[in-house]
């Protein structure tokens, strides 16, 4: 039997407080869901997981002097990303997403060889982790607080990074510095959008697969932190 209230039926008393009863739209609507807050736990346990095992492989990386994996890191990202793609509905997912991570790591280590041996180094690299943190937590914790549904910054986002990716392709290969500080700022800039859409997304329902939305966030993690020690790199040799 349906609980929707007979209105044809009932006696017109009833029938008012039935129309006066309050209704939760959130609720009701499931804008902001329990299954997306559960999405939203399972992936900030596996990115914690991941970003400290990426940490550790790359520790390994700095120990044993690992060289610069120059455009093998592109093939290898690609290359990992489809598979975890192909396989994040399954266990293997798991694996695979801990092969991006920990290969992720392994070319983080020649970067950070390269920071440490410049004069306040470690400040520099301390300094870009600090504020990939606070970044991170400002603009999810931003989406947390407030609900807002960023649904629409997909489309902006996606012509932006494409347009950053191709340009920071051209400062590579063209050896333009400034180019290359430029690209550094936009990812800063695009890589918080992203944190702040795809924890909207999780929220909202736009993502149901935590294994996905773990890959999303720990990419704009890395590159954001990559484009932070880049710009403060350059900032500390000026002194």
């Amino acid at each position: 039997m349906s609980n929707r209230p007979d209105y044809l039926n009932m006696k017109q008393g009833h029938a008012q407080d039935a129309v006066a009863e309050p209704v939760d739209f959130q609720q009701q609507s499931g804008v902001i869901s329990h299954d997306g807050r559960k999405v939203l736990r399972n992936t900030y346990a596996l990115l914690s997981m991941t970003l400290i095992f990426s940490g550790v492989m790359a520790a390994v990386s700095v120990a044993f002097n690992v060289p610069h994996f120059g455009l093998l890191t592109l093939v290898g990202y690609f290359a990992l990303l489809f598979l975890v793609e192909k396989t994040k509905n399954s266990a293997m997912g798991l694996v695979s997403v801990f092969a991006l991570t920990g290969f992720m790591g392994l070319t983080l280590g020649p970067i950070i060889s390269f920071y440490s041996s410049l004069p306040g180094g470690s400040e520099t690299i301390a300094m870009a982790m600090g504020t990939t943190g606070l970044i991170f937590m400002a603009m999810s914790g931003w989406v947390l607080s407030t609900g807002k549904d960023l649904s629409g910054w997909g489309k902006t986002l996606m012509v932006g990074i494409l347009v950053a990716f191709v340009c920071s392709l051209g400062a590579f290969f063209f050896e333009i510095p400034a180019l290359s500080l430029a690209v550094s700022a936009m990812f800063i800039m695009l890589m918080s959008g992203l944190i702040a859409y795809e924890t909207s997304a999780i929220l909202h329902g736009g993502e149901t697969n935590y294994i996905s939305a773990t890959v999303t966030l720990y990419v704009a993690i890395y590159n954001l932190f990559l484009s932070l020690l880049q710009i403060l790199g350059v900032m500390g040799s000026d002194d």
